[in-house]
């Protein structure tokens, strides 16, 4: 029975042709020499993992976001739609056995039943790295000047791209000092993650509808309105003496340490205070970041934080840990917006070993010796006219190509043209490289 479906991928997906899959390639290529550079292991795990991995991280509401089933044994899976979940399973079921700190880095392929966006699509690939086990902001630190290092490496400068740094401790300090009940900041931490979308008026009405007063709405307005770590500190000092409050601030001390360490490292340029960033998941408890494109045209090009709860709650021993996630939808628009992606004519091939007439066992034979010395070879298959074959070494992004059988050269020499500069020579076997 011929088939009558549709030839299109289901929708939020991606078929991967060559020349999308050279740009994927050139992702995860520089994903992985960077993590490495920093001392991360690679690590994966399962496709799959039990519903209620995800529901116990981040509640039953998850649930409307996941692609989620029942298998043959009744058993109730989800496809992972991130994999911090099962780093924190893994961390649990080796225990003690682990020693820390980990730096463990992972590309998964990621699923999620969203509406879908610029920049956002039901299944992507996504860059994890995550350190478990070391409590100081070090770690934090650590990550920052990675993210940095792998976005120069796509190309990119710093007028292209920020981080920007808030901090979940401090947030949760700021409520209490407006006397925000525990029960009403999840509300309050959704109205501040919107705070930058919305109207002044529509922010008011969350704001309103998760039971702040005009008081506390205006005080935490004037603070959220702060322009850097001093007008910051004024603020709070002036609310919190205004509230009869101690002021202390643990969540802003350790702001002030992050900036001035990435200051002290040469990377303070990259940095932004900002805490409109709020970060949507509950398990955030101290320093959270997102990373945008200079303009903020985007979607954030990653978001992580500390998470120094998560592992506990899973069952595991407490255990600190920071990471974030960075999506290859948007990284992957930015460079194609500022043309630093790989091009399809791009020269990947070292020799296209071409004929005078019909292919031969000797065409065959040199792109084994050549492929034996690490170098990328093909042949023509079809052989035929020679402008046919430049034509299909051109395809294939060929930088030379090697002629069997020229009798412009001399006995156990070939005619060798580089495609790049044009130019052609007459060379032994041995001198090719």
């Amino acid at each position: 029975m011929a088939y009558s479906g549709s030839l299109q991928p289901p929708k939020g997906t991606r078929d991967f042709f060559p020349d999308e899959m050279r740009v994927q390639s050139h992702l995860f290529e520089t994903w992985r020499k960077i993590c490495k550079n920093n001392a991360f292991e690679e690590y994966e795990g399962p496709t799959f993992e039990s519903l209620d991995l995800y529901t116990g991280k981040s509640g039953p509401e998850i649930v409307s976001q996941l692609y989620h089933f029942s298998d043959k044994g009744g058993r109730d899976i989800a496809l992972r739609p991130e994999l911090t979940p099962t780093l924190a399973r893994l961390v649990n079921q080796k225990g003690s056995a682990l020693k820390l700190p980990i730096k463990w880095f992972s590309i998964p392929r990621l699923f999620r039943y969203e509406k879908m966006q610029r920049g956002r699509l039901r299944e992507f690939f996504q860059l994890n790295m995550d350190i478990v086990g070391c409590d100081s902001l070090w770690a934090e630190v650590d990550l920052m000047a990675a993210i940095i290092e792998m976005l120069r490496s796509f190309g990119l400068e710093k007028t292209d791209f920020r981080i920007r740094v808030s901090s979940r401790k401090l947030l949760s300090d700021t409520l209490d000092l407006l006397a925000v009940p525990a029960d009403a900041k999840p509300a309050v931490y959704s109205a501040l993650d919107k705070r930058e979308k919305l109207p002044a008026e529509a922010f008011a009405d969350l704001l309103r509808q998760a039971g702040l007063d005009e008081s506390a709405q205006a005080d935490l307005n004037f603070i959220f309105s702060s322009p850097g770590l001093t007008a910051l500190q004024g603020a709070l000092d002036k609310v919190a003496a205004a509230r009869n409050h101690e002021p202390e601030f643990p969540g802003l001390k350790d702001l002030v340490w992050l900036l001035e360490s990435m200051q002290a490292l040469g990377l303070g340029e990259f940095i932004d205070l900002d805490l409109s960033v709020v970060r949507g998941l509950a398990y955030y408890t101290g320093v959270v970041f997102e990373v945008y494109d200079a303009g903020k045209s985007m979607r954030a090009l990653a978001g992580g934080g500390r998470y120094d709860n998560l592992l506990e709650n899973l069952g595991g021993r407490p255990l600190s840990g920071v990471g974030f996630g960075m999506g290859d939808v948007v990284i992957a628009d930015l460079l194609r917006e500022k043309n630093l992606l790989p091009g399809a004519d791009g020269r990947r091939l070292d020799y296209f070993v071409a004929t005078f007439g019909e292919p031969s066992a000797e065409a065959f034979r040199i792109a084994q010796v050549l492929r034996g010395r690490g170098l990328s070879a093909a042949c023509s298959l079809t052989g035929g006219k020679l402008k046919k074959q430049m034509a299909q070494a051109d395809e294939a992004g060929a930088r030379k190509v090697l002629f069997i059988g020229s009798d412009r050269v001399p006995a156990g020499h070939f005619e060798v043209k580089d495609l790049i500069t044009g130019e052609q020579t007459a060379l032994a076997l041995e001198a090719l490289e």
